[in-house]
């Protein structure tokens, strides 16, 4: 599912319309952004929280020059599926298809 299927099925669910959801949409993910941005985290009960991971310093190889770097500190955001959420998704997927690579 795409953001704009997402939207329409959305419009289509409340009666409200396309632009209206879509706006709010948008809204709802910058706001998610910036208060990830500012350090903090966002948490929806029964949905789950969208978090900022710290990845410390470490070393890593540049493989076409053979060379060490160093990799700087940096933060990742991250989301974490409530246990409702989680439960909800086991219960109700039954089969997705299956990858052409699985097979081999």
């Amino acid at each position: 599912m795409r953001k704009a299927d997402l939207v329409n099925a959305i419009s289509q669910k409340t009666g409200i319309s396309r632009v209206d959801v879509l706006v709010t949409l948008e809204a709802f993910f910058k706001e998610i952004k910036n208060t990830l941005g500012s350090g903090e985290n966002v948490y929806v009960r029964g949905f789950g929280s969208f978090v900022v991971k710290r990845r410390a310093k470490k070393i890593g190889r540049h493989i076409k020059m053979g060379k060490a770097l160093e990799i700087p500190e940096h933060y990742i955001p991250s989301f974490k599926p409530a246990k409702s959420f989680v439960e909800q998704v086991k219960n109700n997927v039954t089969a997705l298809p299956k990858d052409e690579k699985e097979e081999d």
